[in-house]
């Protein structure tokens, strides 16, 4: 069956369809990672974005039911230049197709990526449609038109956990088989209590919190700081998620409460950028966002390098950064910020996602600084 991929700038492009028939909208972006496609599906990150692999081919070892991030994919649609039509691999469990066709996701294939790519590098990711079957270019064109910006849209109500639980997983679980063998660089000496904001959180973040020994209660987005705290956690988590970071208001809100107090923050990814918010920072819009497991980030009290996964669309203004707050870490590519922590409070956060899942784990000693404040507390 035929497909078009069509972008807001007047730019289509003519493939095949390569998961559900149907139609679907968002913004267009690229990631750049080589494996890991599954995980990057079932990322809630990556809700109201249809998402570009620059790899060409996907879809060749198939889907494995722990490579999932959440229930189930989470993206508004996939582009792919080579879809594997068969699974090469002993942990696989199906095909690509057939796992976007039970989804009901749509995807194209067969197209120029690469091409796609260099267009959203130049003019900035687009909104755009994908559809499949008889369809006219110039009508999907001006329908893409009419997709809803990403700037000012909360999509974390759409992704979050509509009431709180506790995540229950072994320690072998946790650290062989979801995480392929990495150990923890050390456990914690004791149990500890770890409250995650959930604003799409991902799978694995809680695999590492726990195999490095804490017990995590997921709260929705919207839960107060009050019943947060009557939990009584040692340690607070704000997790990744989608959407536009300013437009979260209540969750801003609820974090400017908490970092009044003492307990130790970690924040990562949407949830640093709801953390710089809620201290005072601006948030932006970058012009192609940053998507992929090998983006250089520089610890800049060490000068150490580490590669990192990373799955963003807005940055923290470093001009807006209040006198309470120091960088950390920087983006080798752009000169982002990629880390932040206050100055006598302890409360951290970066921009890239130490849990890897796909990517590497150079960042992993993150959750070991964070028991290490949960400890001093």
């Amino acid at each position: 069956m035929n497909a078009i991929l069509a972008l807001e700038d007047g730019t289509w492009f003519q493939g095949v369809s390569a998961g559900a028939p149907g139609e679907t909208t968002g913004e267009v972006v690229f990631n750049t990672s080589m494996t890991g496609y599954q995980e990057i599906l079932t990322d809630p990150s990556y809700a109201g974005q249809i998402v570009t692999m620059t790899a060409p081919q996907i879809g060749n070892y198939g889907v494995a039911g722990a490579d999932t991030e959440s229930s189930r994919p989470q993206v508004a649609g996939f582009v792919m230049r080579d879809a594997s039509p068969v699974s090469s691999n002993w942990r696989a469990s199906g095909t690509l197709r057939d796992y976007l066709v039970r989804y009901n996701i749509v995807a194209i294939g067969d197209i120029d990526t690469r091409a796609l790519t260099k267009a959203l590098r130049s003019s900035g990711v687009m909104r755009g449609i994908i559809a499949t079957g008889p369809t006219e270019p110039a009508e999907l064109v001006e329908r893409a038109r009419r997709v809803p910006h990403m700037e000012g849209s909360d999509l974390v109500k759409d992704v979050t956990t509509a009431v709180a639980y506790d995540f229950e997983t072994s320690l072998a679980d946790a650290v062989t088989d979801a995480s392929f063998g990495i150990q923890p660089l050390r456990r914690a000496k004791r149990t500890l209590k770890v409250a995650a904001y959930d604003f799409g959180i991902k799978t694995n973040i809680l695999r590492r919190l726990a195999a490095h020994g804490c017990q995590v209660r997921v709260f929705p987005a919207s839960a107060p700081a009050s019943e947060v705290m009557a939990w009584q956690p040692d340690g607070i988590f704000l997790s990744n998620g989608p959407g536009d970071p300013a437009a979260v208001t209540y969750a801003i809100e609820n974090i400017k409460e908490l970092a009044a107090g003492t307990t130790p923050m970690f924040g990562i990814c949407l949830g640093h950028q709801l953390m710089g918010l809620a201290l005072g920072a601006k948030t932006y819009k970058l012009k192609f966002g940053h998507r992929g497991g090998n983006h250089p980030v520089k610890q800049l009290a060490t000068g150490a390098i580490e590669i990192t996964a990373q799955n963003h669309g807005f940055a923290v203004d470093p001009d807006s950064l209040p006198a309470t707050t120091r960088v950390t870490h920087l983006n080798l590519y752009d000169g982002t910020i990629e880390g932040l922590r206050h100055i006598n409070k302890p409360i951290f956060s970066v921009q890239y996602h130490p849990e890897a899942s796909p990517g590497p784990h150079d960042a992993d000693y993150l959750f070991q600084e964070f028991l290490d404040e949960m400890e001093k507390k």
